[in-house]
C-alpha cells in the first residue's frame, strides 16, 4: 500500500477519534462498512450503526446488512420506515435529497437520544463525481463524511477493506431500488418489488453487478461490459425474458453499453 493512502487512512482514525462518539449510517455498502469497522476500531462501544429499512431496500442487502455489522461487532439500530413520503413517490429530480433528509433526520434522534456527538455517513473522494442532490440534506443536517474529508476514493476503500478484512472490500457497487425508474415517473411498492425480483433473478444466474431500469413496463438491462457476450446466449435470453415478464414486465430489452453509475442522470446534463 502506497504512503499516500497510508496517510490518509491515519488522517481518518484521528478525526474519528476526535470525535469521540459516532452513529455511522449503514448501509452494509464498501463504504459505510469500512466506516463502521474503522469507527468500531477507533471508539469501541462509543460507535454505533444505524440502517433504515424502506421500501426501496431490496431484502438481500438487509440481511448483507445485518450480518455484516455482526461481523464488525459493532451495535446495529434497524430504523424501520414502511412507506414511502409523498414527494419522493412523485420521484423529483431531487428525490434523493427529501428521502435523504427524512432518513438523515431520524438518524439524528437517535444520536441525541444516545448523547452521542456525531452522525457519519460513508460518502466517498469520487462522490462528487455524479448527480448526488442528496449530499445537500446531509450538509444541512451536519452529517461528517469523514472519508470524503480524509480524501480516501472508492479504490483506496477497497484496499483498506481488504486489509481490515472486509468481505465487502470487492463487492459490487449498489444503490436503492428507487435509483432504477427515470425521474418524473411515480414510484410504488409495487415497481420496486418487481425490479427487486428481476435483479434477484438475475444475481441467481451469476451476473453480480447488474441494474434492471424500469421504463413503465420496459426492463432495460444493464451488465458489466465483459458480461454481455454471456448474456447473449439465446437460451439465457430467452430464460430471463420469459421469467421477467413473468414479474409484470411487458417488454425485456439490454442496454448495449453496458452497466453505468447514475445512467438515469444523463437527461440532466
Amino acid at each position: 500500500m502506497d504512503t499516500h493512502t497510508l496517510f490518509k487512512y491515519q488522517s481518518l482514525i484521528d478525526h474519528l477519534g476526535q470525535l469521540e462518539s459516532v452513529v455511522v449510517a449503514f448501509s452494509g455498502g464498501v463504504d459505510s462498512s469500512f466506516l463502521a469497522k474503522v469507527c468500531r476500531e477507533v471508539l469501541s462501544d462509543r460507535a454505533i450503526a444505524v440502517t433504515v429499512v424502506s421500501p426501496m431496500i431490496p431484502a438481500w442487502d438487509l440481511d448483507d446488512a445485518k450480518a455484516i455489522a455482526s461481523q464488525i461487532g459493532i451495535e446495529h439500530i434497524l430504523l424501520e420506515k414502511a412507506t414511502i413520503d409523498t414527494v419522493v413517490r412523485q420521484n423529483p429530480e431531487n428525490r434523493c435529497y427529501h428521502c435523504k433528509k427524512t432518513a438523515f433526520r431520524a438518524i439524528v434522534e437517535i444520536a441525541k437520544e444516545r448523547g452521542f456527538n456525531a452522525v457519519l455517513d460513508g460518502s466517498n473522494a469520487d462522490d462528487t463525481k455524479d448527480y448526488r442532490p442528496g449530499t445537500k440534506a446531509i450538509e444541512e443536517l451536519n452529517v461528517i463524511s469523514p472519508l470524503k474529508t480524509a480524501g480516501l476514493n472508492k479504490k483506496e476503500i477497497r484496499l483498506l477493506s481488504k486489509q481490515l478484512g472486509l468481505s465487502t472490500w470487492d463487492k459490487p457497487a449498489y444503490a436503492c431500488l428507487a435509483t432504477r425508474i427515470p425521474y418524473g415517473e411515480e414510484i410504488t411498492t409495487g415497481k420496486l418489488r418487481r425490479i427487486e425480483k428481476a435483479e434477484q433473478y438475475l444475481h441467481s444466474l451469476g451476473y453480480a453487478q447488474v441494474r434492471v431500469r424500469s421504463h413503465d413496463l420496459i426492463a432495460r438491462i444493464e451488465l458489466e461490459p465483459e458480461e454481455r457476450a454471456r448474456f447473449c446466449d439465446p437460451a439465457i435470453l430467452d430464460r430471463v425474458s420469459r421469467q421477467l415478464k413473468e414479474y409484470g414486465f411487458l417488454y425485456v430489452c439490454m442496454e448495449l453499453e453496458g452497466y453505468s453509475m447514475g445512467s438515469l442522470n444523463r437527461n440532466l446534463q
